[in-house]
């Protein structure tokens, strides 16, 4: 089998344009693979051109060749854009893979170890002013938490810090706590709930607001400072009492290495759309079970990244569990066919060959490209504000 062309689809979500991935083989077998990277649409897309030369005529199912020709042979090692490229094209590679054998992916890369999937929702649900306003609107982040609950899901993942700048005072503090203990009383203590600090914040920082919400017995603590900043990621894990998440940033194993070495986070979550794909994920996975971590992936994106991390999440034994979005587009599971259904909270791994969905690509090409809403995030005097 040899690889005969590579096209993308690009579907606007609103927030995000997922980038879909297209590998066709000259057997009439044809892989779909997930690269979407917010903000980076064109770059990613155009990379994928560029890789494209170096991969036609290739067998699709030599996955690991074929990562080593796509990172190795363009000379300069890529960043998130390049290996969100990368990531989406080898997803497609183990959906022709496990098409041409008739075979579900989590059983090609070692098999089943869990019979179902925990999902996590994520209350920002997809859209950038919900993801804005409901920081600043207690009720209305109830009302999400209590419909996250109400629809099965047993954990929830909340942005309850406010624009922070490097130090901030009691204000700010008070305003977090005053969201986490609205959602907890309403959720009760029977809900996990992860609080994502977005890399907004410095190692300082996060440990001041550590302090103050750890009553309310967060699940984990996410990106407390910017992912980069490994010894200030150990400075907050050794100084708080809440395990600490990070990696979404990241690609490559070897980048999460360092942060592995110096016991920097407890949970790693690394995005199978930009880490390089499901084989450098399960790589990445291996490196964090020698050293007791646990991986809860990343996954904001489309409904074939998700389809993708259940696979993942089947196979992997440290894994932890998925985030998943369920509200950014109402049409989102009518893009694909046989979307991933989650009940009760959990995802029932497919036996479908491959990675279990197909585009529809006449739905998807009502939803083309456009600009996505920007991330303009701003302090009170002006200066540029991590979103």
């Amino acid at each position: 089998m040899k690889i005969t062309d590579i096209k993308t689809h690009v579907v606007n979500a609103q927030m995000r344009n997922w980038i879909f991935v297209k590998v066709e083989t000259d057997e009439g077998i044809t892989g779909w693979g997930e690269a979407s990277l917010e903000w980076k649409t064109r770059g990613v897309v155009g990379c994928i051109e560029d890789l494209k030369p170096f991969i036609l005529g290739l067998d699709p199912t030599n996955i690991e060749h074929l990562y080593q020709v796509m990172v190795r042979h363009p000379f300069f090692r890529a960043g998130a854009v390049g290996y969100s490229a990368i990531s989406g094209i080898e997803m497609a590679c183990w959906d022709i893979y496990g098409k041409a054998v008739n075979l579900p992916v989590y059983k090609l890369l070692g098999g089943k170890v869990r019979d179902k999937i925990r999902m996590y929702d994520h209350l920002g649900g997809g859209q950038m002013d919900s993801l804005y306003n409901s920081i600043g609107d207690c009720d209305a982040m109830v009302e999400k938490a209590l419909q996250s609950v109400a629809e099965g899901y047993s954990a929830i993942k909340v942005l309850v810090v406010p624009k922070t700048n490097w130090l901030d005072g009691k204000k700010v503090l008070n305003h977090a706590v005053t969201l986490m203990s609205a959602i907890r009383e309403a959720v009760g203590d029977e809900v996990d709930i992860m609080i994502d600090l977005h890399g907004r914040t410095t190692p300082e920082m996060a440990i001041q607001y550590a302090k103050e919400l750890s009553p309310f017995r967060p699940f984990f603590f996410e990106e407390p400072c910017l992912p980069e900043n490994v010894e200030g990621m150990v400075k907050v894990s050794q100084s708080i009492d809440i395990p600490v998440a990070t990696g979404e940033r990241l690609v490559s194993r070897f980048q999460f290495r360092e942060l592995l070495e110096k016991n920097a986070c407890a949970i790693i979550q690394p995005d199978i759309c930009h880490c390089g794909g499901l084989w450098e994920a399960r790589k990445i996975a291996a490196m964090a079970e020698a050293y007791y971590v646990s991986v809860a992936p990343h996954n904001p994106l489309g409904p074939i990244a998700t389809a993708a991390a259940i696979q993942f999440a089947t196979c992997t034994p440290n894994w932890l569990i998925q985030e998943s979005f369920r509200s950014d587009v109402k049409w989102r599971d009518e893009v694909v066919m046989n979307p991933i259904q989650v009940e009760n909270g959990f995802v029932i791994p497919s036996e479908r060959p491959g990675l279990g969905v197909e585009v529809d690509e006449e739905q998807a090409a009502k939803h083309p490209f456009q600009q996505e809403v920007l991330a303009r995030y701003w302090h009170e005097d002006g200066s540029v504000a991590d979103w």
